[in-house]
């Protein structure tokens, strides 16, 4: 349950109307007190200040229906330029990127004002009454006295319309900046490193002790996969969200050891295995029923606790920016700076482990690892082959896997981003002909080697070239 309550509040947090929706719900409950608060005190304050006049029902009818009419149309104006720059953007850089347009809250507080203040002005609009007429022969006097005006309502009314200009004149500064590429590199590789501020270190379960033997940890129980249930997946769709907490819970309350075998972006079909959970003696329907709703499925990929698709968002503009089409260099190096900044992040932290263990250190949980070796690889393996086609991009993933390489990490990752400069240096060796570009990244590429143990490079001498 609480794996569907987060996935249900991301969507709706994430949605076009969720901003709007409650504006316009503030919007009814403000002219419910504005209307009482007129009905309380009366017009006779309005006398009192020079620069206001008591409206007429007439006139306040006028002003509220002018406004809400006005409103209407400019809500219909901002959310078809909100599609049409989203869809010419979104065609240019990937279609992937429209949830991030969608959810983004500036457009969501746009449409939420002029519908909101064209709301509030049908909610008084209904309040205003004018008087009856006198019947022919009887006195006039009284008859305005079945008149309302609610004069205090009216004059919100008209200030939420000055707002509202203003707010026009916000969205049509922010369109331009939303759309253009630096800014929609810029808040993607933002919004990867709140994730991994966020996400990073997570433990589900405590660790074991770290004076405990390594290889004794990573070993399974004894005859796990002869005892071991399959858990499968009940639909079709991409993996949104696991639940470590709840199989946790499970695993303690019924003495129960699990081995998840998908991660958060990965598609399953009914015939997808999800985990492996032994003995089998003590899984019953009820709980076969638990431990599948911790697992959220959708029809696409999101960022609640999927990092790769945020990371494969920037790959993927770099790759359209370097395909002969586009030939835009500039962006993919934009990408890369910022996917550099998300893997420095990442090196810096300390990453999940995959077995987890309950207070006793018993085995509970074996999760899918989550490596830098495996995001490392996620851009520079994708990247490599568009990069290397091109001087700039090339030389700037060398200098990229430098400074990497620079900043404190176990050996065995630097060994890895070794690994990865030697095959785009080989790489460019078959893709370029220009002696001074090759010679440049050459050079970028012996100063990788230089931050790595002399004894732990690739099969390569330091001038670049194989034995």
């Amino acid at each position: 349950m609480n794996a569907s309550i987060i996935t249900l509040w991301t969507r709706v947090r994430d949605s076009y109307w969720f901003v709007p929706s409650l504006l316009v719900v503030g919007s009814i409950l403000l002219s419910f007190a504005t209307t009482a608060l007129d009905e309380s005190v009366g017009s006779d304050w309005i006398d009192d200040i020079d620069w206001l006049s008591t409206n007429q029902p007439e006139g306040a009818r006028a002003v509220l229906s002018t406004v809400a009419g006005s409103m209407i149309t400019v809500a219909g104006v901002t959310f078809s330029m909100t599609i049409l720059s989203i869809s010419h953007t979104t065609s240019q850089i990937g279609p992937r990127l429209l949830n991030n347009f969608m959810a983004d809250k500036a457009n969501q507080f746009t449409l939420g004002v002029f519908i909101s203040t064209f709301i509030y002005c049908l909610m008084v609009l209904r309040t205003v009454r004018s008087a009856e007429t006198a019947p022919p022969g009887s006195d006039a006097v009284g008859d305005l006295a079945g008149a309302f005006v609610p004069q205090i309502a009216v004059v919100i009314g008209v200030l939420m319309a000055i707002a509202s200009v203003g707010v026009l004149i916000f969205f049509i500064h922010h369109i331009p900046e939303t759309i253009h590429i630096s800014n929609i590199i810029a808040n993607i590789g933002k919004g990867i490193n709140r994730h991994i501020d966020g996400q990073f270190p997570a433990r589900v379960g405590e660790p074991r002790d770290e004076e405990i033997d390594r290889q004794q940890k990573l070993e399974m129980p004894d005859c796990f996969d002869s005892t071991a249930v399959q858990i499968d997946a009940t639909t079709s769709g991409y993996l949104e969200y696991i639940d470590g907490n709840g199989l946790m819970q499970i695993a303690c309350q019924h003495d129960l050891v699990m081995k998840i075998d998908r991660s958060p972006g990965d598609f399953v079909t009914p015939a997808s295995l999800l985990m492996l959970v032994a003995p089998r003696e003590r899984i019953d329907d009820d709980i076969r029923k638990e431990l599948a709703a911790m697992f959220v499925f959708g029809v696409q990929r999101t960022t609640t606790q999927d990092l790769r698709f945020q990371i494969n968002q920037l790959v993927e503009v770099a790759m359209r920016a370097l395909s002969p089409g586009v030939n835009d260099p500039f962006t993919a190096i934009s990408c890369m700076d910022w996917l550099q900044s998300a893997l420095e992040n990442l090196s810096a932290r300390e990453l999940p482990d995959s077995h987890r263990f309950d207070e006793s250190q018993n085995l509970r949980l074996v999760a899918t690892p989550v490596t830098f070796a495996g995001f490392a690889s996620l851009v520079f393996d994708q990247l490599r082959p568009y990069v290397a086609a091109d001087r700039n991009a090339a030389l700037r993933m060398m200098t990229m896997l430098g400074d990497l390489a620079g900043q404190p990490m176990p050996l065995r990752d630097r060994r890895m981003l070794c690994r990865h400069g030697c095959a785009l240096r080989r790489e460019c060796d078959n893709r370029l002909t220009d002696i001074r570009t090759l010679a440049a990244i050459r050079q970028s590429y012996r100063e990788l080697l230089k931050r790595s143990p002399s004894n732990d490079n690739p099969a390569e001498l330091p001038n670049g070239n194989s034995p």
